[in-house]
């Protein structure tokens, strides 16, 4: 499956509590969409986000933000891992 890194480049009012409560709402939709999220970072100072999934699509990927909690990505890469 497709490994995708999504950007929100800047959430208003970003801390660490906000980003855990859109990843947990994440992991409750993501089934629906055949998708994986599998880990996040954020800076607080910046309200940059970025999260790491496994999803069939960049569309899909999107769909579990957008209905989960709305925060749709600026950007969505498809990455491959390395070492």
């Amino acid at each position: 499956m497709p490994l995708y890194l999504d950007i929100h480049q800047h959430v208003d009012g970003l801390t660490a509590d906000a980003v855990a409560g859109a990843h947990a709402k994440d992991l409750e939709t993501q089934a629906k969409h055949n998708v994986k999220y599998l880990k996040y970072w954020f800076d607080e100072g910046t309200g940059k986000v970025f999260c790491l999934v496994e999803a069939p699509s960049k569309e899909a990927a999107m769909a579990v933000h957008r209905e989960a909690h709305g925060l749709v990505a600026d950007e969505i890469i498809e990455v491959k891992e390395g070492s």
